[in-house]
């Protein structure tokens, strides 16, 4: 069984959802957010650093995935949420796990069937795929999405890698 970490990247707020994957079963393992404390921006992901380092020490994930970032109106804001996303990214590789990003549309379609759900949607879903889970927040939910989606495209890489193997 292999162990995927999901993470929504976010300055104030990071979500994260840890699931087990055995073969086309999934289950929930925990889930939770990051809130960013401090005044000024460093502080704030350093806050968020070693939070997620505590997470990652705590439910010792074997992959990684996180959401893309999509760039909206608001360049300082895009930023900033970069700025998180790289913390989101960060973490994980310093506990050597391989990391994925998924776009927010792939995760909708992988975990609800449609590129444009809302989060209402998300969260349902969510709780029908993973009985037992109870996301801590949207932000929660949308990172057990995450991971749910990477479980999805795992499988399909490793169908279509035996797949291969076995006409060569």
């Amino acid at each position: 069984m292999i162990r995927v970490i999901g993470i929504d990247p976010g300055l104030r707020c990071l979500g994260w959802g840890v699931i087990g994957v055995d073969g086309a079963r999934l289950s929930h393992i925990a889930n939770g957010q990051c809130v960013s404390s401090g005044d000024d921006l460093a502080v704030r992901l350093l806050s968020l650093h070693q939070q997620l380092t505590a997470v990652l020490t705590a439910h010792r994930p074997t992959h990684a995935a996180v959401e893309q970032t999509f760039v909206n109106r608001d360049g300082a804001g895009t930023l900033k949420l970069g700025q998180a996303r790289g913390i989101a990214m960060l973490v994980p590789a310093q506990f050597g796990l391989p990391v994925a990003e998924y776009a927010p549309n792939a995760v909708k379609k992988a975990v609800v069937g449609v590129g444009h759900a809302d989060k209402r949607q998300i969260g349902h879903m969510v709780r029908m795929q993973l009985p037992g889970a109870v996301p801590a927040g949207e932000d929660a939910a949308d990172a057990l999405a995450i991971a749910i989606c990477h479980a999805f495209h795992a499988q399909t890489a490793g169908r279509l890698a035996r797949a291969i193997k076995a006409a060569s």
